[in-house]
């Protein structure tokens, strides 16, 4: 007993040290109690390694037993949880009326807003909006979108999760990696908010797909970290005429955007007409990112999205944000359409530049 436990204790320090998920240990505990169990029924009594590992598979045998019952119990205390969480054991469907009694107090703050109010959260409701990427500027849109009570959330996003991402990207888990963004998104999403409905797309954004799914959805939120898919979003988006938020990170630096070529406003690439050089605009994992940055951009394009719907304060169409956390600096940079865009140009745009 004691040389087995001195093995367990061993290979979860390993497994500790190498950064290895608890699943990943738990499964390595279970290979080693199913040697020891054919150790027991293999070798004949009195052999040394039976005699070392206990001496009766009759033992290994009850201490199994007893971690099922444990492991079963657990398991049904989480799902009674998230039942009593909840309050109902399916998650109710998306309301199309009046709000019931647990959403108006579940929104009762945004109700109190003056700029909101029960008119801006009803628009909430109604909106439908779409979020590429789902990594780290993508996580705390989701949830603040969910949160803010946005009725139809899209999200498309190809990867799965890696545990480098869990140091930002928060709304995932230690024991979810390796599985799909998306799907992992949209149950944290539903346990936050079962008044939502949100649509999961396990697959990269490609020219093929773009403007059919585009032209689903009232608002886009782009939080991907390469160019090539920032400029089909903003192409994609322009014809579509649907008003695009998009946000980047890099380190110590973010920026934020609405482009809004259709309402006045320029495009992405009227503000970035070509891709940088290779090097120039590395990404998080080439560069590296400070871990609350793409939750401040992030929350930053949520709060936007949430303006745009209500129709509430002064949005970012023609204005360019760039903070710079490391020296806590916030600038705010006009940004106007190029003449020359060939994305926008030969949009009709409904009014000029607010500036």
């Amino acid at each position: 007993m004691i040389f087995v436990g001195a093995i367990a204790a061993v290979l979860w320090g390993i497994g500790a040290g190498m950064g290895a998920p608890h699943k990943a240990r738990w499964t390595m505990i279970a290979i080693l109690l199913a040697a020891v169990i054919g150790v027991q029924l293999g070798l004949p009594d009195g052999h040394p390694l039976r005699t070392a590992t206990g001496g009766d598979v009759r033992l290994w045998l009850l201490i199994l037993a007893f971690a099922g019952i444990g492991l079963g119990y657990r398991a049904a205390l989480r799902r009674l949880r998230r039942v009593a969480d909840s309050g109902t054991a399916s998650p109710p469907s998306p309301q199309t009326g009046t709000f019931s009694a647990t959403e108006l107090n579940r929104y009762s703050r945004h109700v109190m807003l003056r700029e909101i109010g029960g008119p801006g959260q009803r628009r909430l409701r109604d909106a439908r909006v779409l979020v590429v990427g789902a990594g780290g500027l993508g996580a705390p849109v989701l949830q603040y979108l969910a949160a803010a009570g946005v009725g139809t959330i899209g999200v498309i996003d190809d990867d799965t999760i890696d545990g480098s991402n869990l140091q930002r990207q928060v709304i995932y888990r230690d024991g979810w990696i390796g599985s799909p963004k998306v799907h992992m998104a949209e149950m944290a999403m539903r346990e936050l908010n079962p008044f939502v409905t949100v649509r999961p797309y396990l697959r990269r954004l490609t020219p093929d797909i773009a403007a059919d799914l585009i032209a689903e959805y009232d608002l886009v939120l782009d939080g991907t970290d390469n160019f090539d898919t920032r400029y089909l979003v903003n192409q994609t988006c322009t014809q579509a005429g649907v008003p695009l938020i998009s946000g980047a990170i890099t380190q110590w630096e973010g920026q934020i955007s609405l482009y809004d070529p259709a309402r006045g406003g320029p495009c992405f690439q009227c503000v970035f007409p070509q891709a940088p050089a290779a090097g120039l605009a590395p990404s998080c994992a080439q560069a590296g990112v400070a871990g609350p940055l793409p939750g401040v951009i992030g929350s930053m394009m949520a709060l936007e999205a949430v303006k745009y719907i209500c129709d509430a304060g002064a949005g970012l169409m023609g204005r360019l944000v760039i903070h710079d956390a490391l020296y806590a600096d916030t600038r705010v940079v006009t940004v106007k359409p190029r003449p020359d865009c060939p994305v926008c140009a030969g949009i009709v745009r409904a009014k000029p530049v607010p500036i």
